[in-house]
């Protein structure tokens, strides 16, 4: 799970967007009609919370899935969450001193103390939220905790801020790839083209917070229905507006997360997930997206569960996101690559992708999950992200268990 998404802001015009009105099925009028949105800035600073208090610990009176220090849940779901009389898992909306990120996801998973409400949590606690939450398969739970610590957190320490940089509270003995950004970082599990974020380059490294423009474009395209033809759709125009707009867009091929966290718009945040209805209200409840009375969407700071919300009934796992990733992709193919100035895009090739054009099938798609956080990844056009020795080790060590029976090549550790 994507888990698995400003200072400026976008003119939701054509004017502003004139890739969208000429892409199929969008609606140009609700784009002629939005108004300029101000972006729901979180913090200028990350803080620093003295209080941890880690998750609300497990209750066997509320056991939803079971899963208990990042091992396997019993996978059966349909449960509704908060339970009823579940006090530890009521929402609180986050403080000053607590951190929040780009994915609502998450940030939903911490306003209800899942993971700890002050945002820095480690790679059993994500392992357990994601199971118990949202009913997250157990591979996928650990395939997106490695991503995340791997590459944004600390492997030593295990630990993981879900928004901005805390290293001072995430390592022990600074990072081994430099600042531990968090899952605010550029080009890591953050990237250009997000749901409701903006680009790094076009924000002024604020590519975290929530936007209303955006969130109203992606309202008006899917028109109340956000399943996986309509976010197909959207990520196709997001695709396009970043490549047209920032002369720093870069499209890696770590962006296939954000498929994956399109999917769990309608895979998982649903009552009942992918057996439930995609509707605005439940996007408005998980992105704290709150009309703001005349057309537009201001942050309201209370991503949480909608009421009474039942989590998806199986898992879903590697497999599922996968196909889904794949079948978003398909609808409406992009190269994979990254501008060199406005108007100059230059391909790129990796793995099973060449000269910008991905061979989509979904073993290549679940191997380059693995590849991600194994491999040294192309970070932008011109530098690969060199994984050093205990990132790798790390990696492999979380990710060969899951990934075993795949048929992909492993690393030997």
């Amino acid at each position: 799970m994507r888990f698995l998404v400003l200072v400026s802001t976008l003119a939701a015009s054509t004017v502003a967007f004139p890739f969208v009105a000429n892409s199929p099925g969008a609606d140009s009028s609700a784009l002629r009609n939005a108004r300029r949105s101000s972006v729901g800035k979180r913090q200028s600073s990350c803080p620093f919370n003295a209080n941890h208090p880690g998750p609300a610990p497990y209750n066997s009176k509320y056991p939803y899935t079971g899963a208990r220090g990042g091992l396997p849940g019993t996978g059966v779901g349909g449960i509704k969450v908060p339970a009823d009389g579940d006090t530890a898992h009521a929402f609180e909306a986050p403080g000053p001193n607590d951190i929040r990120g780009p994915c609502p996801g998450l940030n939903t998973a911490a306003n209800h103390h899942f993971l700890s409400h002050d945002g820095i949590t480690t790679f059993a606690e994500l392992v357990d939220a994601q199971q118990n939450l949202y009913n997250v398969g157990y591979d996928l739970a650990v395939t997106l905790a490695t991503l995340g610590v791997a590459l944004d957190g600390d492997v030593v320490t295990g630990k993981l801020s879900i928004g901005c940089d805390a290293t001072s509270r995430t390592s022990l003995t600074g990072s081994l790839l430099g600042q531990e950004l968090g899952l605010n970082g550029h080009n890591k599990f953050e990237s250009d083209t997000s749901l409701t974020r903006n680009d790094y380059f076009l924000a002024n490294g604020d590519d975290y917070s929530f936007n209303g423009t955006l969130f109203k474009m992606m309202a008006d395209t899917c028109k109340g229905n956000f399943d996986g033809d309509n976010l197909a759709l959207y990520r196709y125009q997001r695709y396009q507006q970043s490549k047209a707009d920032n002369g720093n867009f870069y499209f890696g091929p770590k962006t296939i997360l954000l498929y994956g966290a399109a999917s769990f718009l309608y895979e998982l945040f649903p009552s009942f997930g992918n057996a439930g209805t995609p509707d605005l209200a439940t996007m408005e409840s998980f992105f704290g997206a709150q009309s703001d009375g005349n057309g537009g969407y201001t942050f309201n700071n209370k991503e949480q569960i909608p009421p009474n919300w039942y989590n998806r009934k199986t898992p879903y796992s590697n497999l599922d996101v996968t196909a889904e990733i794949l079948a978003q992709y398909l609808k409406y193919p992009v190269l994979f690559g990254g501008n060199v100035g406005k108007g100059n895009f230059d391909a790129l090739s990796y793995g099973p992708i060449s000269n910008g054009n991905l061979a989509a099938t979904q073993q290549n798609v679940l191997c380059l999950l693995y590849q991600l956080v194994t491999d040294n990844v192309p970070s932008s056009l011109s530098s690969i992200l060199e994984l050093p020795l205990q990132v790798v080790t790390f990696a492999a060590g979380k990710l060969n268990p899951v990934f075993k029976n795949s048929g992909c090549p492993l690393k030997l550790i």
